[in-house]
């Protein structure tokens, strides 16, 4: 079974940067992607960015591309979410997924019923 536990939320201005990490467990040897998901108050949850666990290819929403880099250390068993530049925007409750299988980080990160797994989310408030 499968754990991700997300941390490092909290508040920080408007222009500021903050990491959120995802603590993983019992992923093995086998191929999985990892992502990054979030969902303000009253919006639908929706993808901030997406990698292979192995293999990389790392994808990034729009909204976030140029601002944020997805990273993992599998020695750590850790996956990062370095955010910079963080607008009112950004506020969300973000997660960590994982789905199983070397399957396409965007195709996973564009239709996020296919991650498998869960975390509770790490809650990051960017003021004005």
């Amino acid at each position: 079974q499968v754990q991700v536990v997300e941390s490092g939320g909290g508040l920080v201005q408007a222009g500021g940067s903050l990491r959120l990490s995802c603590t993983v467990s019992m992923l093995g040897f086998d191929e999985y992607v990892m992502g990054w998901f979030r969902q303000a108050p009253g919006k639908e949850r929706e993808a901030v960015s997406c990698i292979q666990w192995m293999a990389g290819f790392p994808y990034y929403s729009d909204s976030v591309k140029g601002r944020f880099t997805i990273s993992r250390d599998a020695a750590k068993n850790m996956m990062y979410l370095q955010m910079y530049d963080l607008e009112p925007e950004d506020t969300a409750m973000y997660y960590c997924a994982a789905a199983r299988g070397a399957r396409s980080p965007e195709a996973l990160c564009k239709n996020y019923h296919g991650m498998d797994y869960w975390g509770k989310g790490t809650l990051v408030v960017i003021s004005s």
